[in-house]
């Protein structure tokens, strides 16, 4: 009888862990391919609206003289009525171009208005730009895109069509796709990851909870319910998570729109996205600490999908983080495991499913279910997501650090590549 070491039982508890993360996406991919038969009949529903609602599209912009003339334009050729669509860019303390690209697309679209801040009202990050704008904004509803955005021209009618027939949900989110997916293996990994999250957590979470999360860009949202919960947190790195949960515990709900897309900018180079990443993980760290405090007074279907990204952020990465060590140990004989081998098979398993999983919820995206993508999966678990355990390990130091010192985390605008 083999007597098991420390090591093995490492490897033990935290391949069970994984693969508790592993089964529950299993759900998750299966109710994401619920909801995708479920929004085909999002497209065959009739464009015309009987009334058009007043809207306000809010993009804040810190610098964005690269991508702004684009996103502006995408915008202003909406099929949406132009006396019915107000356009605002927040020009946020900028000191590129982008007031000089801003003032020559206002002689050509009327709808356009551009706020000017400087410091100290400005330059504080998207949070405060996006309050400001939100003070002049006269549409019933609010839109949201990014600098680097170029929706699609049915995008906002989307949005609109749903959230004014049903007064119970107070925000509707669209799906955003990698406009520069094939410029680098970086963005190609980018484009993977945010479509098979979109329909393996976004689709699948709406459809079986009722639960989806708001972006940082392509949603709409109620300006009245905006005012009336204080707008967006200006200390919050993740400011789209933080509204999500404040928007649930109005007793509001969130739908995900496929039919609402548009096209992003992501970045093209590693040490960008290490960045950008970084931010995302301390702003929703940040976000688990504040609420985790006080879960048993969150409504049940958000204590759930806080308890979830908990387990997600302390307990799956590290368990993903000691299975790899462990198991580079074994494969170099640095230790023996007395259980390796029947391990070792659960270990190639569980990688197996993952592979399954992404490529699942990436099929249901039309063109993307092909052989090259495949292989791309195959590759990303060894590159792209043992990164984003650095990027997670990097969030926690820095939050400690911060804590310690009492340094105020500080918002990090993404670099544009490109127009």
């Amino acid at each position: 009888m083999r007597i098991l070491t420390f090591w093995d039982y490492a490897f033990i508890v935290s391949m069970i862990l994984v693969w508790l993360i592993l089964l529950y996406h299993v759900i998750l991919t299966y109710f994401g391919y619920r909801y995708f038969l479920k929004s085909l009949a999002f497209e065959e529903e009739n464009d015309e609206l009987q009334e058009y609602p007043k809207i306000s599209v809010l993009v804040p912009a810190h610098n964005e003289e690269k991508v702004i003339g684009n996103t502006v334009d995408a915008i202003a050729r909406s099929i949406y009525p132009k006396d019915r669509l107000e356009i605002i860019v927040i020009n946020d303390s900028s000191t590129d171009k982008t007031g000089e690209v801003l003032k020559e697309k206002q002689k050509i679209y009327s709808n356009l208005k551009v706020l000017e801040i400087k410091p100290p009202l400005g330059a504080k990050g998207k949070s405060n730009a996006l309050n400001q704008g939100l003070k002049i904004a006269t549409g019933e509803y609010i839109v949201v895109y990014d600098a680097d955005n170029t929706p699609e021209r049915r995008a906002i009618l989307n949005l609109v069509r749903f959230i004014i027939k049903d007064p119970n949900l107070g925000a509707v989110v669209g799906k955003f796709r990698t406009r520069n997916k094939n410029r680098t293996l970086l963005t190609k990994f980018i484009n993977i990851e945010t479509l098979s999250f979109q329909w393996l957590v976004q689709a699948a979470r709406n459809y079986f909870l009722g639960l989806t999360t708001i972006p940082g860009t392509n949603f709409i949202i109620r300006k009245d319910l905006l005012e009336k919960i204080g707008g967006w947190n200006i200390h919050a790195l993740t400011e789209d998570t933080e509204l999500t949960i404040r928007i649930y515990q109005e007793g509001y709900g969130i739908m995900w729109l496929p039919s609402a897309v548009t096209w992003e900018q992501e970045p093209e180079r590693l040490k960008i996205w290490i960045k950008q990443r970084t931010r995302w993980a301390r702003g929703n760290i940040s976000v688990i600490s504040t609420y985790l405090r006080n879960i048993f007074s969150l409504k049940s279907k958000i204590a759930f999908d806080l308890i979830y990204f908990t387990y997600i952020y302390i307990i799956g990465f590290s368990s993903i983080l000691i299975s790899d060590f462990i198991f580079l140990l074994g494969l170099f004989r640095v230790i023996k495991l007395s259980v390796g081998g029947p391990l070792l098979v659960i270990w190639i398993l569980a990688y197996a499913l993952f592979i399954t999983e992404t490529f699942i919820s990436l099929s249901l995206e039309r063109g993307e279910g092909n052989f090259e993508n495949f292989l791309l999966i195959c590759l990303m678990y060894f590159t792209y997501c043992q990164l984003w355990l650095y990027v997670v390990l990097r969030a926690f130091y820095f939050t400690i650090r911060d804590r310690l010192t009492g340094k105020t985390m500080k918002w990090y605008k993404t670099e544009r590549s490109s127009a």
